[in-house]
C-alpha cells in the first residue's frame, strides 16, 4: 500500500479541521480547549483510504498566528498541501505565511479547496477564485485544482478525493532503503503502555523490538509496540503516522523537536551550511542575525551567518551557515524555516547542504564551489566533494554527513573508483580517499623517505609507524593505518619503496659504511660475540670506538634491527648467537628436567643474578619458558 502524508494550511477558522472531519470521519481536534473555543491550537490527525492501495494520512494544523509555530511543526514531513480559503472571507494573512511556508519548504504537489461554499454566492466564489489564481501564480500551486466546497453539505468532497487519488498516483513514495527518522511531535504517557512518542516517519522503516536512538539525547530505547493510524502493526514505514511505545526512557525526558533513528548511525549538530531564501515581503536579513529556526519538528534559536555577502536582500537566496542554540539531528536535503526574532513572522527559509561544517570566512570561492556542487551536483558529485573536503573519509562518517546506507555509498563509491575519482579502501570497503590526496600522499612519503635517508646514513630504513607520524596530508593530519598501509603497498607495487617486516626504505638503498664505520661495526659485532652471555655494557662497547658516540649508536641501532644484536633488558644486549646456544642448554635441560629454578639456571650458565633474571625474563616473554611461582617450565 502507498502512504502519503496531506497538510492543511489556511487563515483561522476558515474550515480546515471541519473539512477533515467531512472527507475522514475522524475529528483532528483533541484537545478539550479546542473543542470548547471551536479553533484548533495544535496538531490533529486522521487518515483516508481512498482505495487503489492509497492510503492518506492528514495533519491538520492551526491557523491562528499564535500558533505558527505548532503548524511548523506538522507541516514538515507532509507530501501535499490542501490549501483551504474560506468563500466568505477570501485570502487572509495567514493564508499568505502558510502558502510561503509551503513554498519554502519545497512541497510540490497541492489542493486548493475553497471552503464555507454555502455561505457564499456563486459570483463571490468565483471571485475568491480569481484571488486564488493571482496568489498561486508561478508558484506550485499555479495549476492546482481550485474545488469549491462545504463540510456542512458536502458539496464538492468527492471531487476533492478524486483529485487526491490521482495526486496519489503522481508523488513519488518516501524511500524505504535510507535509514528511518521519526521526528516527534507528541510524547505522552499512556496507561498500562508507559511512554508513547507520535510523529510522521519520513524515510526508512522500523519494526517492533528494534533499537532506536534519541536525538539529541543520544539516549537508546527499544520500540515495544506500534501503532499506525491507530492500528496495531508491526512495522511502520515511511509516509505513515506513526506511535510508538518506547521502552526504557520516560516521557518526561523526551519532547517534541527530537528525532528517534537507527542507534549509532548520526550525530547531533549545531552548525548547518545551507542555501537561503529571503521573502520579498521580509526585511534586510544582515550578517549574524538572530532568527528562529525550525525544521521537521524542531524549533530553536539561531544566527545566521551569511557566507556570500554582509546583507542578504529581500526576495533573493544565497548560502548561509546557521549557528544553532541547541543541538538536533539534522541531514543534507531537510528543509527549514525561518521567522524573524521579533516580532515573529516568517521571512524566509532554505534547505540544509551540509550538517557538519566547520567555520567560515564570508566570501571564500572554495566554499561557495563545495556547496553549489552540495546544492546542484549529482549523488556522485556530492560524495566526491565531500570525500575531496575530508580528505580520506569512513563509510560511517559519510553516513552521518549524507543519511545514505553504508551499501549505497559503497555503490556510489565503486562507481567513482571506476572513473579513477575515488579509491575505495579495507574489505569489505570501510574507507573512501580522493584519488588525488592518495597521490599527495604517496609523494609526501616518498619525500619524508629521502629526507630521512638524508640524516640517518647509517640506517637501513624507517618503522612504518615512525614514517606515518611524519607523513602529513593536506590537512596537516596524520593518515590513517588503512590508508597509509594502503599508501605503502602501492608504492611497493611501483618498485619505489623496499618493506621489510615494519621497517620501510626507498627502493635499492643500501647503507653504505665507510672504511671507519665497517671497522667499528666489526668491534662492536666481536664485543659482544666474544662476551657469551656475560656481555659487557654498551656504553663501555662504543666508548672504545674510534668513531664519535652518534655514529657509534646509529651502527648499533642498525645490529639490533638487522637482529645481529637483541636487547633483552634496557642495559643488557646480547649477540644473537649467544642467545641461541643459551636455548641449546636449555633444551638438553629438558631431557632431564622441564623445571628450573634461578639456582639452577645460574648453574646451567655460571651466571651470576644481574644476568640470570633478564635473561630468565626475556626466555618467558619469547616463550621458551614458563614460570609458574619460583620456577620456570621449559616449554
Amino acid at each position: 500500500m502507498k502512504h502519503l502524508i496531506l497538510g492543511t494550511a489556511g487563515h483561522i477558522d476558515h474550515g480546515k479541521s471541519a473539512l477533515v472531519r467531512a472527507l475522514t470521519g475522524i475529528d483532528p481536534d483533541r484537545l478539550e480547549e479546542e473543542k470548547k473555543r471551536g479553533i484548533t491550537i495544535d496538531l490533529g490527525f486522521a487518515h483516508l483510504d481512498l482505495g487503489g492501495d492509497l492510503r492518506v494520512g492528514f495533519v491538520d494544523v492551526p491557523g491562528h498566528e499564535r500558533f505558527v509555530k505548532n503548524m511548523l511543526a506538522g507541516v514538515g514531513g507532509i507530501d501535499l498541501v490542501l490549501l483551504v480559503v474560506a468563500a466568505d472571507e477570501s485570502i487572509k494573512p495567514q493564508t499568505r505565511e502558510h502558502f510561503d511556508i509551503c513554498r519554502l519548504l519545497g512541497i510540490q504537489k497541492g489542493i486548493v479547496v475553497i471552503t464555507k461554499c454555502d455561505l457564499a454566492d456563486r459570483d463571490m466564489i468565483d471571485l475568491v477564485r480569481l484571488e486564488i489564481q493571482d496568489l498561486t501564480r508561478g508558484s506550485f500551486l499555479a495549476d492546482a485544482p481550485i474545488i469549491a466546497a462545504s463540510a456542512k453539505t458536502g458539496e464538492g468532497l468527492d471531487d476533492i478525493k478524486r483529485e487526491l487519488r490521482r495526486l496519489g498516483q503522481e508523488i513519488v513514495e518516501r524511500p524505504l532503503r535510507l535509514p528511518f527518522r521519526l521526528p516527534i511531535d507528541r510524547a505522552v504517557v499512556m496507561k498500562g503502555f508507559g511512554t508513547v512518542v507520535t510523529g510522521t516517519l519520513i524515510a526508512g522503516a522500523i519494526r517492533k523490538e528494534d533499537e532506536v536512538e534519541i536525538f539529541p539525547l543520544g539516549r537508546r530505547a527499544r520500540v515495544r509496540g506500534i501503532q499506525v493510524h491507530n492500528a496495531p502493526a508491526e512495522i511502520a514505514v515511511a509516509g505513515q503516522r506513526t506511535a510508538l511505545n518506547l521502552a526504557g526512557i520516560e516521557s518526561g525526558e523526551i519532547e517534541r523537536g527530537m528525532v528517534l533513528t537507527a542507534p549509532g548511525l548520526f550525530h547531533a549538530t549545531t552548525q548547518l551550511d545551507c542555501t537561503l531564501n529571503l521573502l520579498p515581503s521580509a526585511r534586510p536579513l544582515r550578517n549574524r542575525a538572530r532568527v528562529h529556526f525550525h525544521s521537521g519538528t524542531a524549533e530553536t534559536i539561531a544566527e545566521v551567518a551569511l557566507l556570500d555577502t554582509k546583507e542578504l536582500r529581500p526576495g533573493t537566496r544565497g548560502y548561509a551557515q546557521l549557528r544553532l542554540a541547541k543541538p538536533g539531528l539534522y541531514l543534507p536535503g531537510d528543509r527549514f524555516i525561518i521567522r524573524q526574532f521579533s516580532p515573529v513572522v516568517t521571512i524566509g527559509g532554505g534547505m540544509v547542504l551540509d550538517n557538519q561544517p566547520a567555520r567560515h570566512r564570508l566570501s571564500d570561492p572554495a566554499v561557495a564551489q563545495f556547496l553549489s556542487v552540495m546544492e546542484k551536483g549529482s549523488e556522485e558529485e556530492r560524495l566526491e566533494a565531500l570525500v575531496r573536503g575530508a580528505g580520506e573519509a569512513t563509510i560511517a562518517m559519510l553516513t552521518a554527513r549524507t543519511g545514505r546506507t553504508e551499501t549505497d555509498l559503497a555503490e556510489l563509491g565503486r562507481a567513482l573508483q571506476a572513473k579513477k575519482h575515488l579509491l575505495l579502501l579495507d574489505q569489505p570497503p570501510s574507507v573512501l580517499i580522493h584519488a588525488d590526496h592518495f597521490q599527495y600522499l604517496a609523494d609526501e612519503v616518498v619525500k619524508q623517505l629521502e629526507g630521512f635517508h638524508r640524516t640517518n646514513p647509517l640506517m637501513s630504513g624507517i618503522s612504518k609507524e615512525d614514517l606515518r607520524g611524519k607523513v602529513r596530508d593536506t590537512h596537516k593530519r596524520t593518515p590513517s593505518s588503512v590508508v597509509f598501509n594502503a599508501v605503502l603497498r602501492q608504492l611497493e607495487t611501483e618498485r619505489k619503496i623496499d618493506i621489510s617486516g615494519e621497517t620501510v626504505r626507498l627502493a635499492g638503498r643500501e647503507i653504505a659504511l665507510s672504511p671507519e664505520e665497517a671497522a667499528a661495526r666489526t668491534q662492536i659485532v666481536q664485543a659482544f660475540e666474544s662476551a657469551g652471555l656475560a656481555v659487557p655494557a654498551a656504553s663501555d662497547v662504543l666508548a672504545g670506538l674510534k668513531i664519535d658516540r652518534a655514529r657509534a649508536e646509529k651502527i648499533l641501532q642498525m645490529l639490533l634491527k638487522e637482529k645481529v644484536l637483541v636487547k633483552v633488558a634496557e642495559d643488557l644486549i646480547f649477540h644473537s648467537s649467544a642467545l641461541g646456544r643459551l636455548r641449546e642448554i636449555l633444551m638438553r635441560q629438558k631431557t632431564k628436567s622441564s623445571r628450573i629454578n634461578v639456582g639452577i639456571f645460574k648453574e646451567l650458565t655460571g651466571l651470576s643474578r644481574k644476568y640470570a633474571i633478564p635473561l630468565l625474563e626475556y626466555l618467558d616473554r619469547e616463550r621458551v619458558t614458563r614460570r609458574e611461582g619460583d620456577e620456570r617450565i621449559i616449554l
